[in-house]
């Protein structure tokens, strides 16, 4: 199997991965913080939370922290993985020679 034929098929079960949820889940995608607290107050209505946060901003600002957040991470792991890469291919082709 040659690598073409591999990255393609990486690449559609990436897709599959994607898109799979999305068609064969029937329901509301909601957070787990909201799912919780729904769960909680189910459990015991009269619990009363002992710390409320210092800002609430809206559900659109939560989400694109949460994609900034995400996206730090994915830029952090994608460096440390060409860090290392480099360092890899430099003393590989330093044995070369």
């Amino acid at each position: 199997m040659n690598n073409k034929v591999k990255n393609g098929l990486i690449v559609a079960a990436v897709i599959l991965l994607g898109v799979l949820p999305l068609l064969l889940v029937n329901g509301e995608f909601t957070g787990a913080d909201g799912a919780a607290e729904e769960m909680i107050r189910e459990i015991n209505p009269s619990f009363e939370p002992w710390f409320t946060p210092l800002l609430e901003p809206p559900a659109e600002t939560e989400s694109m922290l949460f994609a900034l957040q995400a996206a730090i991470g994915a830029g952090f792991i994608g460096y440390v993985i060409g860090l290392f890469k480099g360092r890899s291919s430099k003393s590989s082709n330093k044995d070369k020679r």
